[in-house]
């Protein structure tokens, strides 16, 4: 079967420019697919699908977004009409690989499409914008992203090397097959941070001993998105949430926060789940003169040069707790809460930096406070690092995926 690499872009201002791609993708033996979203000016070649088609996919009249007064529309229209033609032509299995070039406004609506597509499948983005911050373009997928260096106009001896180097890339990336396992196992998804890494290495031996595949994802914001998009996308068998110190930057304003919603991808699944109040004695800033203002007078840890942790307050750790034990009463599926009453991080042990029961307390008994009676609250009298915890995480997480049925020697 030869493999299609379907190109997005508007055909107008950078007509040329993926022209240029398409032939080189074209000689390494790949078919092409080219969409065209552009609005103003005539496309430079005739593309496989329309921009009229991708603003009707939009909701969208072509001929009132071409008249130049409604940028905003414009791009509202085309990114969700793009989004719909790529992810039909995946769903047809007409997309194996897809590669977008533009600068910022091209990189909305491109990476709008590109985020549809499942994990995996590889994704290419020129961009003007890529050297910088692109989270918000990324979202929780695996989107390559190219610098442009210069921007997308026109080929020059710069361009034409960054345009060969992205035909190189997805036409790899598409030619690539990938080594299949003799027999996938269930996915169990994990959550670490370097102040519980001895925890979750322990506790994905255990799980993995018993037949399954442990995907470890850092708390650091992106991580924590990454993960529930993969639980959201039913991908995940069950949940070892052991580190959900996100929602401490989210209570805090710490630059780490994966949103408020947090922790509920996995409640709304109805998946087997494990809470653990870990790290939530932390909230991250970046190096120590970024810290605002108001927190210069708190406990402060340099963990590196690039990050400084901040210690949590009683306050902090009630409002932390209230959204522990909301994302547990929500669970649609068999959930226990486990905490550990000698410390939830590597720093907050006896003797440690952060070592603050009080603080600590709150958080647990805010928690147990707020539950269901029908959710399980078991304290255990051990760091959350101790081998009697991370042991006791796992083998709970075993016995609540024993009650759905599914183990890992049945897969």
């Amino acid at each position: 079967m030869i493999r299609t690499v379907v190109l997005v872009g508007a055909l107008d201002t950078k007509g040329r420019e993926f022209a240029f791609v398409r032939d080189l993708i074209a000689q390494r033996g790949l078919q092409t697919l080219v969409v065209d979203f552009g609005v103003m000016g005539e496309p430079a070649f005739p593309p496989d699908i329309s921009r009229a088609e991708v603003a009707a996919a939009g909701n969208g009249d072509l001929s009132v977004l071409a008249d130049g007064h409604h940028k905003d529309e414009a791009m509202r229209v085309m990114a969700e009409g793009l989004a719909k033609v790529v992810r039909r032509l995946y769903d047809e299995g007409r997309l194996h690989g897809i590669l977008g070039m533009g600068g910022s406004g091209g990189t909305s609506i491109a990476t709008a499409a590109l985020r549809t597509l499942p994990v995996g499948v590889p994704k290419v983005m020129v961009s003007t914008v890529g050297g910088g911050d692109v989270s918000a373009y990324a979202g929780t997928k695996d989107i390559m992203f190219l610098p442009s260096v210069v921007d997308v106009a026109g080929i020059n001896r710069i361009s034409r090397a960054i345009y060969s180097n992205a035909a190189g890339a997805i036409s790899g990336m598409v030619s690539m097959e990938t080594p299949q396992a003799t027999e996938d196992a269930p996915l169990i998804v994990a959550s670490m941070f370097g102040n519980t890494t001895v925890a979750v290495d322990h506790a994905r031996s255990i799980l993995e001993a018993a037949g399954y595949e442990v995907l470890v994802f850092h708390a650091t914001g992106t991580g924590g998105r990454a993960m529930e998009g993969l639980i959201a996308d039913g991908y995940i068998t069950a949940s070892l949430d052991i580190t959900t110190t996100e929602l401490t930057d989210e209570v805090c304003g710490g630059v780490l926060s994966a949103g408020p919603e947090r922790c509920l991808a996995a409640a709304r699944a109805g998946i087997p789940t494990v809470l653990v109040p870990g790290c939530v004695d932390m909230a991250n800033f970046w190096s120590i003169d970024t810290v605002p203002e108001k927190y210069r007078n708190r406990k402060l840890y340099q963990w590196n040069p690039n990050v400084t942790l901040m210690r949590t307050n009683v306050e902090e750790n009630v409002r932390i707790g209230e959204l522990l034990a909301r994302a547990a009463n929500e669970s649609r599926g068999p959930v226990v809460v486990l905490i550990p009453l000698r410390g939830v991080s590597m720093l907050d042990s006896p003797d440690g930096d952060f070592w603050d029961p009080e603080a600590d307390r709150a958080c647990f008994e805010t928690i147990k406070r707020h539950l269901k009676p029908d959710v399980p609250y078991i304290e255990i009298d051990a760091n959350i690092n101790d081998p009697a915890f991370s042991s006791q995480v796992a083998q709970t997480l075993l016995d609540l995926i024993a009650q759905t049925g599914r183990t890992g020697q049945e897969a």
